[in-house]
C-alpha cells in the first residue's frame, strides 16, 4: 500500500503541472481509462481464463456503478479541485478517508471490531490517531525548515512557493471542499470494492470491467463538458506523460495492487494508508515547489506513523480471532459426531 501512495502522490504532482498546461481533466479520466481497459483486459483475460468466475448480469450492473461511483464521478470532482488547489492540499484532504472508511465498513460489516479486545480497541484508536496526525501534519505550522531549494524546480500556479503560506482566496476554498467531497465518494468506494469483489473474485478481470465501464462513461461526459476539439490533442509533452502515467501506473498497476490488499485484508487495512500519501506529497512538494516544510508537518508525520502501526497491529489478531471464536462449534460439532457414533456402535440385544 505504500507503493500505492507513492503512485497516487506523483499522479498529484503530475497532473498539477499538466492541468496546469491545459490538460482537461474530463480528457484525462476518458484517455486514462481507455488505456488502461486496452491493458488490462487481455491481461484478464489470458491469467484468469481457467479460473474466472462466471458474471452474471447482476454483479456487471453493479461493477458499473461502482465504476460510476468511484472513478468516473470521483476523479472529475477530485481533478476539478486539484486545478484550484494545490498538491499538498489533495494530501491533506486524503484524511478524512481512514476514519470514512472505517465508519463505512462497520456499518456494513466488512470490518469486525471487537471493543472488548485489545487489538480491537488498538485498532480504533489507531484510526484517531492516525487522522490526528493528519491535522496536526496540515494544520499546525510551528518552526519553519530551510527548504532544499532556494527557488522552485516547476512554477506552478496555486502552490505555496518558498515562505510556505498559501494564497487563501474563494478558489482555494472551493476547491478544497470540491477535494473533500472526492475523498468521501473514494472511501465508499474502496469499500464497496471489498463487498462486490466477494461475488466475482477475480481481480484482474474485475478492475478490467472497472476501466471499461469507467471509459465508457468518462468519455460520454467529457464529449458532454469538453466540446473544445483542441482540448482531446495530446502533443509530446507533460499532458501525454500525464495520461500515460495515470493510465498505466494509477489505472492498472495501483488499481490491481490496491484491490489485492482490500480483497486480502480489508478495506480499512487500505485506506489506513492514504494519509502516508501527505508525507509523500510534503516532500515532493518541498523538492519541486521549494515549499517549506514546518516542525507541526515532522511531529504529525510521526504521530500518522504511530497511529499506523497500531491499526496495523490491531489487524494482525483479525485471523486469529475468527479462528478461535470458530472453535466453540467446531468442538460442538465433533461432540455431536461422536455421540452420534456411540449409538451407532452399540449392538441390538
Amino acid at each position: 500500500m505504500i507503493l500505492c501512495q507513492l503512485g497516487y502522490s506523483v499522479m498529484h504532482i503530475l497532473l498539477k503541472i499538466a492541468m496546469e498546461q491545459g490538460l482537461s481533466h474530463h480528457v484525462l479520466v476518458a484517455y486514462r481509462h481507455l488505456l488502461a481497459t486496452a491493458i488490462s483486459a487481455p491481461i484478464a483475460y489470458v491469467l484468469e481464463r481457467k479460473q474466472r468466475p462466471s458474471l452474471s448480469f447482476l454483479i456487471l450492473v453493479k461493477i458499473f456503478f461502482l465504476a460510476l461511483l468511484g472513478i468516473t464521478v470521483q476523479q472529475n470532482i477530485f481533478f476539478a479541485g486539484l486545478s484550484y488547489t494545490s498538491p499538498t492540499v489533495a494530501g491533506a484532504m486524503s484524511t478524512a478517508i481512514p476514519a470514512l472508511t472505517f465508519i463505512l465498513a462497520v456499518l456494513l460489516r466488512t470490518e469486525k471490531v471487537r471493543i472488548k479486545t485489545t487489538k480491537g480497541r488498538v485498532k480504533i484508536l489507531g484510526t484517531v490517531v492516525c487522522v490526528t496526525g493528519a491535522l496536526v501534519f496540515t494544520f499546525w505550522r510551528g518552526h519553519m525548515f530551510e527548504g532544499f531549494w532556494s527557488k522552485p524546480l516547476i512554477i506552478v500556479p496555486g502552490t505555496r512557493i518558498g515562505n510556505g503560506s498559501a494564497e487563501i482566496d474563494q478558489s482555494w476554498i472551493q476547491g478544497s471542499l470540491v477535494i473533500l467531497i472526492g475523498q468521501v465518494v473514494f472511501s465508499a468506494w474502496i469499500v464497496f470494492q471489498g463487498v462486490i469483489f466477494e461475488e466475482y473474485p477475480a481481480k484482474l478481470s474485475f478492475n478490467a470491467w472497472m476501466c471499461f465501464f469507467a471509459s465508457l462513461q468518462s468519455l460520454v461526459e467529457a464529449l458532454i463538458f469538453e466540446r473544445n476539439m483542441s482540448a482531446w490533442q495530446l502533443g509530446w509533452n507533460i499532458q501525454l506523460v500525464a495520461v500515460l502515467y495515470t493510465g498505466i501506473v494509477v489505472s492498472f498497476l495501483v488499481y490491481n495492487l490496491q484491490l489485492y490488499c482490500i480483497s486480502e485484508k480489508g478495506p480499512l487495512f487500505s485506506a489506513i494508508f492514504f494519509p502516508v500519501s501527505l508525507v509523500i506529497l510534503a516532500i515532493l512538494s518541498a523538492i519541486f515547489f521549494a515549499e517549506r516544510l514546518h516542525l507541526g508537518s515532522l511531529v504529525g508525520a510521526i504521530i500518522i506513523i504511530i497511529g499506523l502501526y497500531a491499526v496495523l497491529w490491531g489487524k494482525s489478531g483479525d485471523g486469529h480471532d475468527e479462528e478461535k471464536e470458530n472453535m466453540p462449534a467446531e468442538k460442538e460439532n465433533q461432540i455431536v459426531a461422536q455421540k452420534s457414533a456411540s449409538f451407532c456402535d452399540i449392538s441390538p440385544v
